[in-house]
């Protein structure tokens, strides 16, 4: 049976949720580091959808194509408004809020985020690489009077077309060249002689 010390050697510390960072790059607003004002987000997600196909009387469950949600992210207003800004202005580019027309071309519509979880060292563990995303939903920000302190905060909500992982045996940086790798080694007494040796 397993005891609190062999869970420890297995958890060791676990992964922090508030250890990331988020930067978000796009033609219309250039780079946008949310090391500092990025409150929070997600990893993304992705969805294997089913196809189910009939035979005599039972579901065989095929895989479908992959979608992939959309993207959240709750940022923090700095005191010169630059993120909520940088998120309007893309908007404003795709959709031209009093007509409808759009001051950017199809390709520049588009743009890119990256997202890392950290370790507790501060290293990267993992990076996911969000590809051809744009704005769909800007928070609105509410003002009161009530005497809370709490500074100002508003969520970007990103299509996501794809995404690539960073990371061991994923897109970024492979496991290994895809062979096995096999060691043999021993030893062979023969009357008074040991013969030894290893093979890969």
């Amino acid at each position: 049976m397993s005891t609190i010390s062999d869970f420890k050697n297995n958890f060791r510390g676990g992964v922090r949720p508030n250890l990331y960072k988020v930067v978000v790059n796009a033609p219309i607003i250039g780079q946008l580091d949310l090391q500092f004002l990025g409150k929070a987000t997600q990893i993304p997600s992705s969805m294997i959808n089913n196809i189910d196909v009939a035979y005599r009387g039972r579901m065989l469950k095929v895989p479908g194509d992959r979608t992939f949600e959309d993207w959240t992210v709750t940022i923090m207003s700095d005191p010169e408004w630059q993120a909520r800004t940088s998120m309007e202005q893309w908007m404003n580019a795709i959709q031209n809020h009093s007509q409808n027309r759009s001051s950017v071309g199809p390709v520049n519509v588009y743009g890119n985020a990256s997202v890392s979880q950290l370790n507790r060292d501060g290293g990267v563990l993992r990076t996911y690489r969000l590809q051809d995303i744009y704005p769909t939903t800007l928070s609105a920000i509410e003002l009161s009077m009530d005497p809370d302190g709490a500074p100002e905060e508003f969520a970007v909500t990103f299509a996501v077309n794809n995404y690539t992982v960073d990371g061991q045996g994923l897109d970024g940086t492979a496991a290994g060249s895809g062979g096995a790798d096999i060691a043999l080694s021993g030893s062979l007494r023969i009357g008074g002689v040991t013969i030894s040796g290893s093979t890969r």
